[in-house]
Formats: C-alpha cells, sequence, structure tokens
C-alpha cells in the first residue's frame, strides 16, 4: 500500500489570481496598513480644526476683552475713635521711641533742600547732611539743639546728601546764624516738633484718607492741622500752647499723616510758609545714638561725685601741671553766632603766662596775639601774615619774641577768649573748688582716656580733661552763646615767652574783636 502524501500540485494561471484576490481580501478585512494610514489623516485633520477653531475664539475674547472695574476708594470720613487715639499720641511715642532716621525734602525746582540723617527727639538733637541745590550756606554737615545750630559747612558737596559719618568729625565745626528767609529754619522747627511728652487734643477736623502700603508695613493715611506745637524761643525753649509755624502751616487740614497700628509716624506731607511742600519720610529701625559735637557739648554722659581715687588726682593737679612745665595750645571758640575763634600757641604754667595767635572766621586776613601773665592779659590786631599765617581755620602759632606795638592791656578777663585762658593758666594754682567737681563721663583726648570733670567756678562752667597720670588734656569753658569752647593741650617744652612792651598807664581794653 503505498502510504506516501500526493505530490503538491503546481499553481496554473488561474490559481495566482485565486491567490492575489484572497490575500487582498484578508488585508483588508483586517485592518491593515491602507486603513490605518486613513485613519490617522483624520485624527490629524480633526485636531488641526480644534486648534483652528480654539486659536480664533482666543483672539475673539482678546480682541473684546475689558478688565473689571476697580473697586472704588473707600471715601475719606471721620476718624474712629481708635484712630483719633492714635493721630492724639503719634507724638507721645516719638518721644518714647528716642531716635528715628529722617529724609526730608523741602521745596521743588532750584529752591529744593534735601536734608539726610537722624533726630533724637529726647535731648533734642539733629543731626543731618543738608544738600539739594537749594541748600547755600548751609550745605554740609549740621547739629542743632533747638537753642544752637552747628554747622560744618562743604561747598564742594555733591547734590545729593548722604547719611553723616556716625562719628561727627571733630574740626571745622562753627556756630551759625541761619540766612533770614532761609527754607531751613522752619523745617528744623517741623522735625523737633514730631515729639511730646503728652498726647496732643482731639481735633475734629481730622479725615481718615486711606489706606497704604509702606516698606514698614501697612499704614493710614490721616489728614489733620498740625499738632498744637511749641515755637523755638530765643534761648531755644519752648512755651507750651503756641503753635509753631508748622502748626500754622496747613490750617486747611493738608497735612498728612502716614501712621502704623502702634501710632508710629512713618512719613508726613505738609506745606510750609516761604517753603512749599515738604515731605518727610522716618525710617522707625534707623536709630542709632547720636553724638553730638564738642561745641554742644560732645558725648551724652552720667554725671556723678568724684571717687575719692578721683578726687586726690584733682587735688595734686596743679602739682603735675608746674611739674610738666608747659604745653603747646589750640584753641577753638564758637564764642557767639558771628564770632567763632581759631587759635594756637604756647602756655607755660612754671611762669604762668600764656602766648596766642586768634583768627576770626569772619575776619581770615587778621589775626589777634593775646599774652596772658601775672600782671593781666594784653592784646594787638596784626595782619594773619604777621601773627602766624596759617589759615583762619588752623592759624600759626604766634610771632617770637612778641612785636612791639599798640598793645591793649587789661588787668582781668573780659571775655570768654580771656577767661578760658586764664583759666587754663589757673589750674596750675591753687586748688579751688575741687569740692564741687562732678565727673561727666570718660571720654579719649589724643588716643588717651581721660575724665571729664566739672567745676562750678566764679568764670562759669569749667571741664578739665584730666589724663590718669593726672595730666590736664582740655580745658573747656560754657560760653555766653552756651556753645563749649576748648583750649587743647599737649604737654612740650615751651620757648621763652617774653613780655610785650607796656606803656606807663593801662588803657581800657576794647573788645575781644
Amino acid at each position: 500500500m503505498d502510504t506516501s502524501a500526493p505530490p503538491t500540485p503546481e499553481p496554473g494561471p488561474g490559481d495566482a489570481s485565486r491567490s492575489d484576490h484572497t490575500t487582498d481580501a484578508t488585508d483588508t478585512d483586517t485592518g491593515g496598513p491602507p486603513r490605518a494610514s486613513r485613519r490617522r489623516r483624520t485624527v490629524l485633520l480633526a485636531l488641526g480644526l480644534t486648534a483652528a477653531t480654539s486659536a480664533t475664539a482666543l483672539v475673539l475674547g482678546l480682541l473684546s476683552w475689558a478688565p473689571e472695574p476697580p473697586e472704588p476708594p473707600e471715601p475719606a470720613r471721620p476718624l474712629t475713635v481708635a484712630e483719633a487715639e492714635r493721630l492724639a499720641a503719634m507724638r507721645v511715642t516719638n518721644l518714647r521711641d528716642l531716635r528715628s532716621g529722617v529724609h526730608v525734602t523741602a521745596g521743588t525746582g532750584a529752591a529744593r533742600t534735601e536734608l539726610v540723617g537722624w533726630v533724637d527727639w529726647s535731648r533734642p538733637l539733629l543731626y543731618l547732611d543738608v544738600g539739594g541745590p537749594g541748600a547755600g550756606a548751609e550745605r554740609g554737615l549740621l547739629q542743632s539743639t533747638g537753642s544752637l545750630l552747628v554747622v560744618r559747612p562743604d561747598p564742594t558737596a555733591v547734590p545729593t546728601p548722604a547719611a553723616p559719618p556716625l562719628v561727627p568729625p571733630p574740626d571745622r565745626w562753627r556756630l551759625h546764624r541761619l540766612t533770614p528767609g532761609t527754607a531751613l529754619a522752619p523745617v528744623l522747627d517741623l522735625l523737633r516738633d514730631l515729639a511730646a511728652d503728652r498726647p496732643d487734643p482731639g481735633d475734629g477736623d481730622a479725615r481718615w484718607i486711606a489706606r497704604d502700603v509702606l516698606a514698614a508695613g501697612p499704614v493710614d493715611v490721616v489728614a489733620a492741622p498740625s499738632p498744637p506745637a511749641t515755637p523755638p524761643l530765643a534761648s531755644g525753649t519752648a512755651t507750651a500752647g503756641t503753635p509753631s509755624a508748622a502748626a500754622e502751616a496747613a490750617p486747611d487740614g493738608s497735612t498728612r499723616y502716614w501712621l502704623d497700628q502702634d501710632a508710629r509716624l512713618h512719613k508726613l506731607t505738609t506745606r510750609l510758609p516761604g517753603v512749599g511742600p515738604v515731605t518727610v519720610l522716618l525710617n522707625r529701625a534707623d536709630r542709632p545714638t547720636l553724638r553730638p559735637v564738642e561745641a554742644l557739648g560732645g558725648r551724652p554722659g552720667l554725671p556723678r561725685a568724684l571717687t575719692d581715687a578721683e578726687q586726690r588726682r584733682m587735688n595734686r593737679l596743679p602739682t603735675r601741671l608746674r611739674a610738666l612745665g608747659g604745653a603747646t595750645v589750640t584753641f577753638s571758640g564758637p564764642v557767639g553766632t558771628d564770632t567763632n575763634l581759631r587759635g594756637a600757641g604756647w602756655l607755660n604754667w612754671t611762669t604762668g603766662t600764656a602766648y596766642l595767635a586768634v583768627a576770626d572766621l569772619g575776619v581770615p586776613d587778621r589775626r589777634t596775639l593775646l599774652r596772658r601773665d601775672a600782671a593781666g592779659l594784653s592784646r594787638m590786631n596784626v595782619p594773619a601774615t604777621a601773627g602766624g599765617g596759617g589759615t583762619a581755620e588752623a592759624p600759626g602759632r604766634p610771632p617770637l619774641p612778641a612785636p612791639a606795638g599798640a598793645w591793649r592791656h587789661a588787668r582781668s578777663a573780659g571775655d570768654d577768649l580771656d577767661l578760658l585762658v586764664d583759666a587754663a593758666v589757673a589750674a596750675a594754682g591753687p586748688v579751688r573748688q575741687r569740692a564741687a567737681a562732678v565727673r561727666i563721663r570718660e571720654d579719649v583726648a589724643d588716643g588717651r582716656i581721660v575724665d571729664v570733670v566739672e567745676l562750678r567756678t566764679t568764670a562759669g562752667r569749667l571741664r578739665y580733661w584730666v589724663e590718669r597720670d593726672g595730666s590736664l588734656r582740655r580745658v573747656e569753658l560754657l560760653t555766653g552763646s552756651s556753645a563749649w569752647a576748648q583750649l587743647d593741650l599737649n604737654p612740650a617744652v615751651v620757648p621763652r615767652l617774653g613780655a610785650p612792651p607796656r606803656p606807663a598807664t593801662t588803657a581800657p581794653r576794647p573788645g575781644a574783636r
């Protein structure tokens, strides 16, 4: 039996056509490549139509969009009880916080003055750098205690002010009288008037204006007349109940205060007569301890009685000075708002003599030669070239020997300069009034630690700067202008200070100038 498989017949022409037909039918039925390609084209076409429709809708929406109108601001209204209490407590809060950084813009255009620095309401003390196109003669550094104003002019300073150095420069300060009509006076009054020791009385015209956000946080803007303040008198003190120029500046209530929830003032805008618009920005976080310059008394201290060791040092002071022999001296004396003196020379404690050349900053081409000895005081005016030369700010020492000429003689001190020189020489004399001495503070003179000791004498209030070894480094006198004049002493071997020629009779001595 033949079990082999029958041979596979060779396909014929008809078989080939059937095979092709069968393959096409199978591919079509199973979703092969042709159908997938058509499906992808359909999906892409649908996505394209969707994108085009979306873009068209977006463009039409943007063209037809209008922002929703903002909510109308809250209208101005009377203060609530809490807001009125904060406004009333504003100046008390300033006094309690002691100090603040300040930036003031006063006036506009070419008359604009800018002030940057600090205000210390507790003293009070202003320490500012004055700039801007309208600064004029006050351009430079300024310190003011209300009764006194000292400046350190700097005509070459850049117009834009910057914060002053925390430690004031020691030189070139002078007592200053503000030019009549200057914008600076009412602005300084405004800054001082921002502090008080009691709340302000309520003002029914004060109104809440808006809310604002500053760098320090959210604040309320309040419009009200300036708070009742006290104008400075001739002595710089104040009398309660009289509005100052700042208080009268905005009778229509245009002064605006930016107050936070703790009654702290951060910004103020107002208008001052003769000044124009004024903006005050306060930096409550910038509140360093300020140091008055020497003409204003220097660093504050804690006055106390002398210890036993300090008292013994003061008692030994005359002996110590006579042992030292003498010293070179430099003098700085704001003896009046129009008279700022500088001087240099020598002092001899052994012979009780002193000899100085003194310049008046207001008369730079002249020198006054001053000599003190046992017979009294003598003066003579000479040209600057014959009086030791130098500059008015730093005059040279007087010529030796003392020139012959029209010396004016007096047996006793007549003005602040005489009193200060006399006190420096007399420090080597008998011990007087040492029991009334009060230690003011510790300080530094020429790199050496000293005790600043104040005495009440017949000459007035004197301060001795005494080194721990008993040397005297400075004598200060509170002058008639309420500023402090200084005579700095540097122990040294001094030349023989011969006496100037004296006339047979003593003539009355004219004033210092």
